[in-house]
């Protein structure tokens, strides 16, 4: 590079041979002066072991001013006085420093450098960074003089930010580039010296080679491989990252440079090694069995460096002479093959050991062959999944016709050549291992489940197998082949899916080297990623997650499953996230058949126990009670029966329905199943739930905690199906029964629909099969050889039935949630136990005590009952179990007896109302009813025919239009035809029902008709029951009526009996109709009332009610004033927004114009929906 030095100092070595006397330029006069510091944050502030700051000056040279003396005339004196005292360059150096000429003794310093000749005083002012640093303050006067150590104080300057250049005060200003750019060629020639040494240092030490015992081991133990060295590895790296970006692989190449981020892959250099770039990858495979020439045989074109710019002696060395490459390449060959020659004895030394294994299995096979065949674990699953692993570990495969060549050359040994013994052994000792590993045997519980009901026990796990990732998951692998092949299997799903955050393909992976790894740290690991893999798993992910548990579990047993496997469970209880959690107590109930018992029954369930109380999430206490459910189906500890019925109490209680749900449908048939083992269902559990349901009803007469009822009757109707198992698997005849032969099927209406299918009473059994075939038998020996002997049945007849009767008749018949829940208990039972159960078991106690007969009816010792709520459960709850004809005749039979026995003895009709209405909520049974309700019609007593005619309002309100046009209009029509005024004012209620919920025309005037001549025939004037019942029927159908029949008929007729009880001579009368009066317009006050009915109708009868109110009841009278103002408001507002609403015609037809212009302007807008902006801009 051509340049110009405008400070002609010896900046090169051939200058300085040229003129090896001259240490300064005598061309070159600086003046004195005070350069100003660097700038603030100047990179190239060197620290304070670093090297000479050669680039501090680079841009901060002043020349000096002052005094003038030149350069030249300070040497020629100096060289002047030589020649009488040589100057030492030491006191040239100081003076120097001293008149601040810094960049002259920075070239000496340098030249003395080069010289080999350093001078401490330089030496330390340039290496210390204090001397240069930035300080504040006024140029010293001219005469003041800084010490070598003084600080590079700042010069004066108009500008104070120009005087962050300092070239710029120089008296020779056109030089100002030129001396710039000679300070960058020399910084830079130094930068590339300093570069060169380091990069010759680097080089050094990293090829320098290790210590001769060392590599003297690596190359007698080949199969120890050498330790790969940084450089190494950061040139494997560049090469590699390469070959991905080549490949179109840059999600990968991406993800390499992540995991190496210190590496610069763009930059050969960057690997550090004074070496050139050696071949791609490919290049390397394609000629991998020959070996490269010497890397140190090849230029360096990677440095960059030009030749003018190398040191003298790099430019007049000869090029460095080749080494012998046939000695290298033989050197390398030899190595290779003796690695070879040690895999190989490695391998020999392995198949020995397997053919003497294999020899003496034939040897004991041998011996054992006349003695029958023992009894083998069947491994067929692993067979099948593992094929390649028994074909080799088969002894049957080793071929017959062995001549024993292969024996006696590999039981031959070398200790010579052959590997570390030790090491082997331990290697083959781990295969072995791994090849023959035992049976896993787990715990199984003592208990006598049907297969089918632990397989539907079981199917709450949530696992999924059906899916290709569900089988890779549920398919662990137990071989060394056996992984390759699922590795080939999981590979290519792996690949596209991992960087779209489908981690569940990895649980293949994680499982089998989490099974078969030997370090029990690494394995713990490995599940510890399991179970974190996803952060917030979702139901299918914690699925897959489960089915790889549950089939680690399979394949190492219960002792590493309790080791490995729960504590990272017990690690996620109180995670943050509820899906951590939710995946503890999913996994809790799926790892259950493989735990130890001691840990199933105490640990675990401690555990979901806290989760039941602990957790807030629904979803988490749902999972815990299904496991909870599992883990009773696998218990076998009879202490823990207090515990699991406490937690059957527990989680029923749960506020959420989904908890509770999940208690029906898999703990408590769980639970059950175990009492039925432990003989404890009817002794204990059954028992245990009455006595809470007692205690209750006497706790609770006035005020009965309804919801805890529900809890306990909801848990005994779950108890029903399992009753019935035990039952049938108790009976005399169960050991007869066959399943050969034609077995009819069960009917699907024979039971009640399960709530889940651990309720199902087939899969209690076991099969639908032996099911049936125990029904067969069941029905044969109620109808025809009794319950002689059978205990379990007996118990549920003579203990369970009189119990629960006698519950029924403890609770108030006004409950219609109790009621409710009672019948639909009592249903189930009769459905479960069968129809000739109900017949002879359950009928005839229940009608043992209602006591129907005739000459019971004025009996009030007999009668008692009747208005209990033994009545509705019995007709609702047993009666309608079965709807044949039969049934349906005895059930209307009932009715009608109920309703004769009391009305005739003036009974109330609580228990009957109660029956109607629970039967009325079924459309099925409105026919029934209807025709009970008929018979009471005809009946010749008024009392029946009043009590129908009440009966009528609870039916009619889901009942059909068709079917109260035709039938029950004309029955209330008939009762009106009656003599009786008691008869024809019970059917008002029922005539207000009707006007409520028709909208059939004809129909309503029917009925305006007839309530029209209540109120108008002058027979029922002095009527009172009858205008109390119509003003009560009024106010009840009113607010819900249609608005035509409110203003026309309701409100007037209202008004005028309120103006005639103003005139009513009998107080108790009046005060009575007042009263009703005032409950009517209280609820009519709320409709919406047109104006003329408020003035004409409306507030006259208010007015009315308010004269009868200030007589009898000064407290309504003042709540009366207040109704008639807010009503005299309503109608002045009305008036008001009339007249505005007449005054706003005019200004109506305006505005109609204007929004015509509006909507034709917005109609113009067709080009963009951005130009409606425009519409309302303002014009400008």
């Amino acid at each position: 590079m051509a340049s110009v030095n405008p400070f002609n100092l010896s900046d090169s070595e051939e200058e300085a041979e040229r003129r090896p006397n001259e240490t300064v330029d005598t061309a070159r006069s600086p003046r004195r002066g005070t350069p100003g510091p660097p700038p603030p944050g100047n990179p190239f502030s060197p620290p304070a072991d670093a090297e000479p700051p050669t680039l501090l000056l680079s841009s901060n040279r002043t020349s000096p001013s002052g005094e003038g003396i030149s350069l030249s005339a300070a040497a020629s004196s100096a060289m002047a006085g030589s020649a009488e005292t040589r100057v030492s360059v030491d006191v040239i150096a100081a003076q120097l420093l001293r008149d601040q000429y810094i960049l002259t003794a920075l070239e000496l310093h340098t030249e003395l450098l080069e010289a080999g000749r350093e001078l401490p005083r330089l030496r330390d002012y340039f290496s210390n960074p204090g001397n240069f640093e930035r300080q504040s303050g006024t140029p010293p006067a001219k005469d003041q003089v800084l010490g070598p150590g003084g600080p590079l104080n700042r010069a004066n300057s108009i500008s104070t930010l120009d005087s962050l250049d300092f070239a710029r005060y120089s008296d020779d200003g056109n030089r100002e580039s030129d001396e710039r750019v000679a300070v960058l060629e020399f910084e830079l020639r130094k930068a590339r010296d300093t570069i060169q040494a380091l990069r010759a240092n680097l080089t050094q030490a990293a090829e320098s080679e290790g210590p001769s015992q060392e590599r003297k081991n690596f190359k007698s133990s080949p199969e120890i491989q050498e330790p790969i060295r940084p450089l190494e590895k950061r040139a494997l790296n560049f090469l590699v990252n390469e070959y991905l970006l080549k490949n179109e692989c840059k999600l990968s190449s991406i993800t390499f440079s992540d995991e190496n981020d210190d590496q610069d892959f763009e930059l050969w250099d960057d690997v550090g090694l004074n070496i050139p770039k050696p071949p791609d990858l490919l290049h390397l495979y394609r000629n991998c069995g020959t070996p490269l020439s010497s890397p140190r045989s090849m230029a360096d074109v990677s440095v960059g460096v030009e030749l003018g710019d190398l040191p003298g002696n790099f430019i007049s060395q000869d090029p460095p002479k080749k080494p012998d490459l046939s000695q290298q390449q033989q050197n390398e060959v030899v190595q290779e093959l003796e690695y070879q020659i040690s895999l190989l004895d490695n391998e020999k030394q392995s198949l020995a050991e397997q053919i003497k294994k294999l020899q003496s299995e034939i040897q004991t096979l041998k011996r054992t062959v006349s003695s029958p065949p023992p009894t083998t674990l069947d491994l067929s699953s692993e067979n099948t999944s593992n094929p390649c692993s028994s074909s080799t570990t088969d002894p049957l495969s080793v071929p017959p016709t062995d001549n024993g060549k292969y024996l006696d050359i590999r039981g031959v040994t070398e200790p010579e050549s052959a590997p570390d013994p030790a090491s082997i052994q331990k290697t083959s000792q781990s295969h072995k291992e791994l090849k023959s590993r035992p049976a896993v045997h787990f715990d199984k519980p003592n208990r006598k489940l049907s297969p089918a009901f632990q397989q539907a026990l079981l199917s709450f796990c949530r696992m999924c197998s059906d899916s290709r990732l569900g089988a890779e998951v549920s398919r662990i692998a137990d071989s060394e082949e056996s992984v390759m092949l699922m590795l080939g299997r999981c590979l290519p799903h792996i690949v596209p899916n991992v960087l779209l955050a489908k981690r569940e393909e990895l649980i293949p992976l994680i499982l089998c080297t989490a099974c078969l790894h030997p370090e029990p740290k690494e394995r713990d690991q490995l599940l510890h990623i399991l179970f974190n893999l996803i952060k917030r798993p979702d139901d299918e992910q914690r699925q897959m997650i489960l089915t790889g548990c549950v089939a680690f579990a399979r394949h190492v047993g219960p002792t590493r499953v309790e080791a490995e496997l729960l504590p990272q469970c017990w690690e996620q209880i109180n995670h943050k996230y509820p899906e951590r959690r939710l995946l503890v107590a999913e996994s809790c109930g799926a790892l259950a058949p493989y735990l130890p018992k001691e840990i199933r029954s105490s640990l675990v369930l401690s555990i979901l126990q806290q989760m039941l109380t602990e957790d807030k999430a629904d979803m988490v206490r749902e999972a815990v009670v299904k496991s909870l459910g599992i883990i009773m189906g696998f218990i076998d500890d009879s202490d823990k029966y207090s515990q699991g019925f406490e937690l059957m109490l527990l989680s029923l209680g749960d506020p959420s329905e989904r908890v509770v749900s999940a208690v029906h449908q898999v703990f408590i048939p769980a639970f059950a199943a175990w009492t039925t083992e432990l003989g404890t269902l009817q002794s204990a559990l059954i028992p245990s739930l009455l006595e809470r349901i007692e205690k209750l009803l006497m706790q609770g007469e006035h005020s009965l905690d309804e919801h805890k009822l529900h809890v306990f009757l909801s848990a005994l109707q779950s108890l029903i199906p399992p009753l019935f198992a035990v039952v049938l698997q108790n009976a005399p005849f169960t050991s007869r029964a066959k399943l050969h032969g034609d077995i009819p099927a069960i009917e699907v209406t024979r039971f009640p629909r399960p709530a889940s299918p651990l309720q199902d009473v087939a899969t209690i059994i076991g099969s639908r099969e032996t099911l049936s075939a125990l029904l067969l038998l069941y029905d044969h020996q109620l109808e025809h050889e009794g319950t002689t002997g059978w205990e379990s049945l007996l118990w549920v007849v003579n203990q369970l039935l009189p119990l629960l009767i006698d519950i029924v008749g403890r609770i108030n018949v006004s409950s219609s949630t109790c009621v409710h829940e009672f019948s639909r208990f009592f249903w189930r039972l009769c459905r479960t136990f069968g129809k000739i159960f109900t017949n002879t078991k359950v009928k005839p106690q229940f009608q043992e005590i209602l006591r129907l007969s005739e000459e019971d009816v004025d009996a009030s010792v007999g009668n008692g009952i009747l208005t209990k709520a033994t009545v509705p459960i019995y007709a609702t709850g047993v009666l309608t179990c079965y709807n044949q004809d039969e049934d349906r005749k005895l059930l209307v039979g009932f009715l009608e007896d109920v309703m004769t026995t009391l009305s005739l003895s003036h009974a109330p009709l609580d228990s009957l109302k109660a029956s109607f209405v629970e039967l009325g909520a079924n459309p099925v049974y409105h026919e029934l009813l209807l025709t009970v309700l008929w018979y009471g019609v005809v009946h010749t007593s008024a009392l029946v025919r009043c009590t129908a005619a009440r009966m009528f309002e609870l039916v009619l309100r889901g009942m059909s239009e068709a079917l109260v046009d035709r039938r029950a209009a004309p029955a209330l029509i008939t009762l009106c035809s009656g003599p009786e005024f008691s008869v024809r004012i019970s059917t008002i209620p029922a005539f207000g029902t009707i006007m409520e919920t028709v909208t059939q025309k004809e129909l309503l005037e029917r009925v305006k008709m007839q309530l029209a001549s209540f109120l108008e025939d002058p027979q029922y004037q002095d009527q009172h029951s009858l205008h109390m019942e119509i003003i009560r029927t009024f106010g009840r159908v009113g607010p819900n009526a249609e608005p035509r029949f409110r203003d026309d008929f309701v409100l007037p007729h209202l008004h005028k009996l309120a103006l005639g009880n103003n005139s009513q001579s009998v107080e108790s009368k009046r005060i009575d109709i007042a009263m009703q009066l005032f409950e009517a317009y209280s609820a009519l006050s709320c409709c919406f009332i047109s104006e003329d009915v408020m003035i004409n109708h409306f507030l006259p009868g208010l007015r009315c009610l308010r004269t009868d109110m200030e007589q009898l009841s000064p407290e309504h009278e003042v709540i009366l004033s207040s109704m008639v103002k807010e009503c005299e408001i309503k109608v002045e507002n009305r008036g008001m927004a009339d007249a505005q609403g007449s005054m706003s015609i005019a200004s109506s037809l305006v505005g109609e114009d204007a929004k015509t212009k509006f909507l034709s302007k917005m109609g113009q807008l067709t080009t963009s929906g951005a130009m409606l902006a425009n519409v309302f801009q303002r014009k400008k």
